[in-house]
Parts: C-alpha cells; structure tokens; sequence
C-alpha cells in the first residue's frame, strides 16, 4: 500500500515556526514524546531522529507555550543528523515521518504544528510490531486496565467528556471508548456523565 503524501514546510527554508497542535482527544489520551511509551512502541515506527526532533520540540514547548523559531541547521547538528536541510537531507525526512504518521502538521509553508502529546498506536500499527513488542504493549495496555476502579471511571470520564465536546454523539463516544479498550459498563456510565454535563443536566454533587 502506498504512502499518503503530506506537505511539509518548503525545506529550503532555514527557519520553521513551531507552535502546538490542539487537539482535545489526543491531548488527553496520548503520551509524552518523552515517555516510556513512546520510546518503547513509537520509536521503530517513527524513526530515532523523529522521536529525538519531537522531544526537541517538547521541551521548547513547555518554556516558549506560545510558540518558537525552530532554527533547522541548529537542530539537524543537535540531533546528529548533520546540518543540511534541503529535500533530502535526513532532517526534511525526518519532519516528513512525523507529518506522515500525524505527530505534526504543516501550518503553511514556514510553519509546522507539533503535537505535545503522542497518540496510542492503533490496531494495525500494533500488528506490524515484532511479536515481542507486541506482546509488551499488550502488558501495558493490560496494566493501565488494572487501575483502580475510581481511577478507571475518571478517566474514561474525562475522554468522553472530550468526545462529547467535540461533537460525538452518545452512540460515536460509546464505540470510541470501547475502541479504548473501555468495558462497556465504564464507556456508558463515562458518556451518560459527558453528556448530561456537557448539557448542563447535572446537579452539582454530581459534577466530578
């Protein structure tokens, strides 16, 4: 199967405007490109250089939040990747990878949003693991699965309340959650709680 194209930021440039990626869902379901998930799961996917050029990015993140001037010679010699930055160097590659499997995204020809969060991999990315990593990230879906019972419910409390924010419907945020690995008595209690807040129909004992 061929590889959708993405555009990415003219790689002639020396300079690309960083700025966040909001995206509700994944900024509370997903991981830190500097997390022990991402290094152990993400990282044969997107490529060492792509995780390193994230967590770059992440840490200019969480001191500039509104946003930075990515020098792209600095940045290809800090990550060992050499200094160019023309179509082929590894850097544009490695920008490129991080559009392709949607960790960033162009925002016009001098600008790229950056996700700060990563999302989980999905079922197909999972299958093209080698059978031992897909066997250590079922262990840590399993054990995420063992949280306590009030931890569990808040959580999948707080993701469907992002679903409903977003425009599902109590059926979409339902199947979402269960996409989640949520036990369906979770995933429905989590929604019925979204929606009526999100409505305005709870009383405010019931609000958390």
């Amino acid at each position: 199967m061929s590889t959708p194209s993405v555009t990415v930021p003219t790689p002639a440039l020396e300079r690309v405007r960083i700025t966040v990626w909001e995206d509700p869902i994944v900024d509370r379901m997903g991981h830190d490109p500097r997390s022990a998930y991402v290094e152990r799961f993400w990282l044969g996917i997107l490529g060492p250089s792509t995780v390193w050029l994230l967590r770059h990015c992440a840490r200019r993140l969480d001191a500039e939040p509104e946003g930075f001037e990515l020098d792209l010679h600095e940045v290809a010699g800090a990550l060992g990747i050499g200094h160019k930055v023309g179509r082929n160097s590894p850097l544009a590659r490695s920008i490129s990878r991080a559009c392709r499997f949607g960790a960033a995204r162009a925002a016009g020809a001098d600008a790229l949003e950056v996700r700060r969060r990563i999302p989980p991999l999905n079922q197909g990315q999972v299958a093209r693991l080698p059978g031992p990593v897909q066997r250590s990230h079922q262990a840590f879906l399993d054990a995420e699965l063992r949280l306590d019972d009030q931890a569990l419910r808040l959580r999948a409390r707080r993701l469907a309340l992002g679903l409903v924010e977003c425009g599902d419907g109590v059926d979409d945020a339902e199947l979402q959650l269960g996409r989640w690995r949520f036990h369906p008595s979770v995933a429905a209690d989590a929604v019925r709680w979204a929606w009526d807040l999100h409505h305005g129909a709870l009383p405010e004992p019931e609000r958390r």
